[in-house]
């Protein structure tokens, strides 16, 4: 028996179910899909799109599985990922054949339904959003897409997520009451202001969908009811006809328990990824809309605390079903099939009490008995939670998935409220995705994860007088080659200029992809439960929420430290090598025994991640740069109705430091080329020397308060050393000296050692639970790339 308890047998058989489904590629939704865009070519965007809902719910597979209190299916079997041909198509005909060979996230599909995806193709050919979107770049721009410099492929191949919709509004209103919403909106409409001709085809595609979801909930009351009557079993049979009888019900009707919430935020979310491939699709502050509804039922005995934990591992079951297939390319940025389905527990209430309940306890033990990597969980920290708790969420890292991930208040509240966010919001933020934050139900498409800019990179070209090395192409005038440089302020003067026309590109490529999504996307049912697109009659990407604020993404943070340091000290203040010199062995790639010399001063010289002011301050202000250019641009959302519309940044790279690694040259830290670059804001490998502590130091001082997009750290301990209650003591006093006293961001943990790890690249077979923490996500080791896996096992391990 496990700390938090075991499955019982029906959950235990479904998760062994689900682990052994090999991934396949489902074909239903991209063929019915096709077939209403032909036909309906010359309907307006938002009733196309909600047509083609209706027409997905009405026409997929649907099943209910023997082991489920709870129904619902993304696609004609679980684990299986549709394709969205609306997005993207090239790359899914160019990588048919490869799905299956592929170094890890490997995906199946049959010859009967790759013909049905080449018959299809056609029809999509330069008809796509990603089509459309690199031929709306403008041609400069393009170029650093295409050098892999700034990085946004996820943003023109999926549509919205990164959000988080007003789940307890629905729960406690219905869908119905959207849809009645909707029509009175309709009918007070003056037709004659062309602008409200465009307002009435989004309210009439609300109602659209919303009957839709309602016939796509019956669908299953319908089986769940036949089922019922071939059922021997007559508890299984009493379950099924329970089903049935809350499908009928919910999501339209407002839920008045705590299975028919469940039921009814399963399908709601569920839906939402099937209208739309967009990615971090989360849950919200579950602990805080579904505890009403346990604790009424536990009272009246309706239910009890071992059904409820049942229900919740049914429904982090159900969560781990949704997959999805990207293009390589794009896989190599998000490694493991992630998700990032997020789910935020605790925290505080709007006037600064410990919002823990009785459910945050639930979700925290059920998350931990079910060991997936899906939901992603995170734990709001402040100074008042409770050891108890603290103690409760240090024995869910000790199991060992990556999981739970911590905010911090203290800094993300302030954060928001000092850009505009009203307080009562900015106390019921939650995380999304990774590690970004946004209010639910309120927050605007995409709070982050626009560009990737790869900062290292970026110091090259800086360093090249505005010239990629790697390529040779000219891409914005510079202040002079570094080989020519006599001080180190003619380093920072050179990387201020070309970072600065580096961010004006991200926004420039955001704003292009913004465009063009909004042109030929419509997510209804995500506009429609995101306050206020109803009562504004716009969709999410033209301005109907409340808030709309986004970061891009930088990349190699740590890289860029060092790199700067080594220059600083090496070449500046030591004199030990001239920069010609040092040019030329990043020209080399350290080759041979001078540039291996070369190559141990820079590796000597200061490192981030050791508490040493003379690094930290260099990235620090090198990052403030960026901030500083950043402040002067807004996104497309700016001035149509939303509060904020400005960018914020973020170091919340995913899995993208290993391609943006594999794209980079050699740096001036001592890097090779080629090698992965530092994840989010976490030290390079094995160059943070002075422990845990130190670690923190160096990453608190970073600008967290403008980093509003998520500061990334990840830690990584061994399981031996979570053994001993004092280490976990240890931890729970670590973790509250980051946040009290430093005021950290955000940190998470892998547990596992390097020998592990080692064993499992070897033995596979004898390690399929094994779960590992990537990014701002866990996944199982054994689906990643060996690059990826190599770049796990190559983390400090911390020691406490």
């Amino acid at each position: 028996m496990s700390y938090f308890g075991e499955l019982t047998p029906r959950m235990a058989a479904f998760r062994e179910e689900l682990l052994n489904a090999k991934p396949q590629v489902c074909v239903e939704r991209a063929v019915i899909t096709t077939r209403v865009y032909r036909e309906r070519q010359d309907q307006p965007l938002a009733l196309k799109r909600a047509i083609m809902l209706r027409e997905v719910l009405a026409g997929m597979s649907i099943f209910i599985e023997p082991q489920t209190l709870i129904a619902g299916n993304q696609a004609s079997s679980n684990r299986s990922a549709p394709i969205f041909p609306e997005y993207a198509m090239s790359w899914v005909i160019d990588e048919l054949d490869e799905f299956e060979r592929r170094d890890g996230d490997v995906f199946y599909i049959t010859e009967e339904n790759k013909r049905k995806l080449r018959e299809i193709a056609p029809f999509w050919e330069h008809n796509t959003v990603l089509d459309r979107g690199l031929a709306a770049f403008p041609p400069h721009s393009r170029l650093y897409y295409d050098l892999g410099i700034i990085k946004s492929e996820g943003n023109i191949t999926s549509g919205d997520a990164h959000c988080a919709v007003n789940y307890g509004g629905m729960l406690r209103a219905g869908l119905g009451d959207y849809k009645r919403r909707a029509e009175e909106k309709l009918a007070a409409l003056d037709l004659t202001d062309y602008r409200n001709i465009h307002k009435s085809y989004f309210y009439r595609a609300v109602v659209i969908v919303v009957d839709a979801v309602r016939a796509f909930a019956r669908r299953y009351a319908d089986l769940a009811f036949r089922t019922a009557r071939q059922e021997p079993d007559e508890a299984r049979r009493a379950e099924l006809l329970e089903m049935s009888r809350i499908l009928n019900k919910v999501p339209y009707g407002p839920a008045e328990s705590f299975r028919e919430a469940v039921q009814a935020l399963w399908l709601t979310h569920l839906v939402l990824q099937i209208e739309s491939n967009g990615h971090s699709l989360s849950y919200g502050r579950m602990d805080q809309y579904l505890d009403p509804y346990y604790e009424a039922d536990l009272a009246a005995g309706r239910i009890t605390a071992a059904q409820a934990d049942e229900l919740l591992c049914n429904l982090w079951l159900k969560t781990y079903t949704i997959n999805k297939i990207r293009s390589w390319s794009h896989t190599q940025f998000s490694a493991g099939s992630p998700l990032y389905q997020n789910v935020t527990i605790a925290g505080q209430t709007p006037d600064g009490r410990d919002a823990t309940n009785p459910m945050s306890r639930l979700i925290l033990r059920s998350v931990a008995q079910c060991h997936l990597t899906q939901p992603n969980l995170t734990v709001r920290y402040h100074r008042g939670l409770s050891d108890e708790f603290m103690r409760e969420c240090v024995e869910v890292v000790r199991c060992g998935f990556g999981m739970p991930a911590f905010n911090d208040d203290e800094v993300i509240i302030p954060s928001f409220i000092a850009k505009g966010v009203k307080p009562e919001d900015a106390y019921n933020y939650s995380a999304i995705g990774c590690v970004e934050t946004a209010v639910p139900g309120k927050w605007g498409y995409r709070c982050t994860g626009m560009s990737f800019l790869n900062f290292p990179k970026a110091l090259l070209i800086a360093m090249n007088d505005g010239v990629d090395p790697a390529s040779g192409t000219r891409l914005c005038e510079g202040t002079g080659h570094f080989r020519d440089m006599e001080s180190f302020d003619e380093v920072k003067a050179c990387w201020d200029k070309v970072i600065r026309e580096m961010c004006r590109q991200c926004t420039i490529i955001d704003a292009t992809c913004d465009m063009v999504l909004e042109e030929n996307t419509a997510d209804i049912l995500c506009s429609a439960l995101t306050d206020d697109c109803i009562e504004r009659g716009l969709n999410m990407k033209e301005g109907g929420a409340v808030y709309d604020f986004i970061s891009d993404l930088q990349v190699g943070i740590a890289n860029l430290a060092d790199s700067l340091a080594a220059v600083k000290k090496v070449v500046f203040e030591d004199g030990a090598v001239t920069p010609a010199r040092l040019w030329e062995a990043l020209e080399q790639n350290f080759e041979g025994p001078e540039n291996e010399r070369i190559r141990a001063l820079l590796q000597a010289a200061p490192k981030y991640g050791n508490d040493d002011d003379y690094v930290d301050n260099l990235v620090v202000d090198a990052y403030n740069v960026y901030i500083d250019e950043m402040k002067k641009y807004h996104n497309t959302r700016y001035g149509r109705g939303p509060i904020g519309g400005i960018y914020y940044a973020g170091t919340s790279s995913i899995s993208a430091n290993v391609p943006q690694g594999a794209g980079t040259l050699a740096t001036p830290d001592g890097r090779r080329a080629g090698e992965p670059l530092a994840e989010g804001c976490s030290p390079s490998h094995a160059a943070d020397r002075n422990g845990p502590t130190a670690v923190f130091k160096s990453v608190s001082k970073l600008p967290t308060e403008e980093i509003t997009g998520g500061v990334l750290l990840n830690q990584k301990v061994t399981p031996q050393m979570l053994q001993k209650e004092e280490n976990r003591e240890k931890l729970v006093l670590l973790l509250r000296t980051f946040f009290n006293r430093l005021h950290g961001y955000h940190v998470q943990f892998n547990v596992v050692s390097r020998d592990t790890l080692l064993d499992a690249q070897a033995h596979p077979e004898n390690h399929r639970d094994l779960i590992v923490r990537v990014a701002g996500y866990s996944a199982f080791f054994n689906v990643l790339s060996r690059r990826t896996q190599d770049d796990i096992i190559e983390r400090t391990e911390q020691a406490l």
